[in-house]
């Protein structure tokens, strides 16, 4: 039998007042609480509280402050990676970032979601004694490819990929995948350009 954790990260509706979640939830809320805390002077300690709140960190990888996540362990983090501040990742589902990576502020990732229609939102006769939440969530990944710079308010909805050199300009909210090597921006997020054709390809 799956346990939450592994519904959750198969996609499925999952139980979000689970005791493992729970625990992940607060060691996220503990860990962002003494990481926003820290002086940007102090790379040594905030690379080891990082180190114990993802899941993943590549080299030369920059998290301003404040930076908030639900359960930290599910985030993955390239090299050359710099996330701006008041930066969100609802990290139920995995998110996973690649190298080369500049997330701007204010940038909200999210990978959790509920069902549209009411009677699969929302638990009928829920009681508060049965232990589970009256609405029901799942999770879907996210993922920004090598080279992508993400501008500044993008909000990127679950289940979508950022393909590699692609740019997402501000204020965009992506609600689909977006194909390498493309300019896109709006609400929602629609492509404008291509991108990178006549250049020297990225390494």
């Amino acid at each position: 039998m799956k346990d939450e954790l592994q519904k959750c990260l198969d996609g499925e509706l999952f139980n979000t007042s689970d005791g493992e979640i729970q625990k992940l939830i607060h060691q996220a809320r503990r860990l962002t609480k003494i990481y926003n805390a820290t002086a940007s002077t102090e790379t040594v300690k905030r690379r080891e509280i990082l180190n114990d709140l993802l899941g993943t960190l590549g080299s030369n990888v920059n998290i301003d402050t404040p930076f908030y996540c639900d359960y930290g362990k599910h985030i993955s983090l390239g090299s050359n990676v710099i996330i701006n501040i008041n930066c969100t990742f609802v990290d139920c589902n995995k998110i996973t970032i690649g190298n080369n990576v500049l997330i701007a502020s204010n940038v909200q990732i999210y990978t959790a979601t509920h069902p549209v229609p009411l009677v699969e939102r929302i638990v009928d006769d829920w009681d508060e004694s049965s232990g589970l939440p009256y609405f029901r969530t799942y999770a879907l990944p996210v993922s920004i490819e090598d080279n992508v710079w993400i501008g500044g308010g993008v909000v990127i909805l679950p289940g979508v990929t950022i393909g590699r050199n692609s740019v997402i300009g501000a204020g965009s909210v992506v609600t689909k995948s977006i194909p390498e090597n493309c300019v896109a921006v709006g609400n929602p997020c629609r492509i404008i350009r291509e991108i990178n054709k006549e250049e020297r390809p990225l390494s």
